[in-house]
This record gives C-alpha cells, structure tokens and sequence, in this order.
C-alpha cells in the first residue's frame, strides 16, 4: 500500500500539532520556482495565536530537520490558521461557527446544487444545525433547521458590521 508525501507528513505531525493543543486541518505542499512550499494549516476551538503558530513551526522545522520526510531539496515551511473564508467541511468547523453567518451551498438527493442559503448558526448537533434565517426588507428573522446531508458546501460570511460577543452581554 502506497502513501502519499502528504499522508507521510500527516502522520508525523498531527501528535506534534496535537501536543500544541491545535487540530492539523490541512497540509498543502506545492512548489514556489526551484523551491517546495509546504503550509500547515492549524486551528482550535479558540483561534490560533501568532505565537502558537511560531512556536509550532519551530518544532515541526526541528523534526522535519531530524527525519528525512521533506527529501534532500530546500523547502519553505508556514505554519497559519485558516482564513475567516475557509470552507466548513467538518463537525468541528460548524461547531466553532456557531453565531457566525454562513453561505450555504445546497444539494438535493442527487447530489446536485439546488440553491443557496445565508443564515446564522445557532446551533449545532450530529445530524444538522439550527440556523436563524435573517429577514429581507424589515420581516423578522425565522429558525429554519438544516440536516449536514442537505449542505453540499458552506463556507463563514466575513461580517464588517458584525457586534462582538462582548458588546452583546454588556
């Protein structure tokens, strides 16, 4: 059975991404001219300090440099969290969107898309989520729930008029 670099790199630092107390969401190796690019994606319930992501390419830097798993050619090693846009592909992803507001991409049975929708996440469980759908030209907002097997994609709407938590509770 052959595995892949990216397989190969996944097993050797998920225990030292998990050690950090981050989930290794994603491992992109491609190439930058005569050079490999390899970019870790990291990310936890809390967000990604800057400070985490240096300590973490520090320590993955030394192990890569102590295995032979990036081969003989120079590399560029970044270590970042996910960007607010990035797509919703796992529990967890919807789990740490909760109150944010996201683009549904719908399916129908047969797998094709059958329209959007944009809604806020209120809740979410292991068979779909509860979503607050906003109202169009001053109708009140409605709930509308929605099962994981009806999302074909979504992805987090960046908000720039969006009320802290903290502005709420005060």
């Amino acid at each position: 059975m052959s595995t892949t670099q990216s397989d190969r790199l996944r097993e050797l630092l998920e225990p030292l991404v998990a050690a950090q107390g981050l989930d290794l969401e994603d491992i992109e190796l491609s190439r930058a001219g005569k050079r490999r690019m390899l970019r870790i994606i990291v990310d936890s319930d809390e967000g990604v300090e800057l400070d985490a992501c240096a300590e973490l390419s520090r320590v993955i830097g030394e192990k890569l440099d102590e295995t032979d798993a990036m081969g003989d050619g120079e590399y560029v090693l970044e270590v970042s969290s996910p960007g607010a846009d990035r797509p919703l592909t796992q529990h967890r992803h919807y789990v740490r969107a909760t109150g944010r507001l996201v683009k549904f991409q719908l399916s129908t049975e047969g797998g094709k898309a059958a329209g959007e929708l944009i809604a806020r996440i209120l809740g979410v469980d292991d068979e779909g989520l509860d979503l607050e759908v906003p109202g169009v030209k001053g109708r009140k907002a409605t709930a509308r729930r929605l099962a994981f097997t009806d999302v074909a994609k979504a992805r987090v709407e960046i908000e720039f008029n969006r009320k802290d938590k903290k502005e709420e509770e005060a």
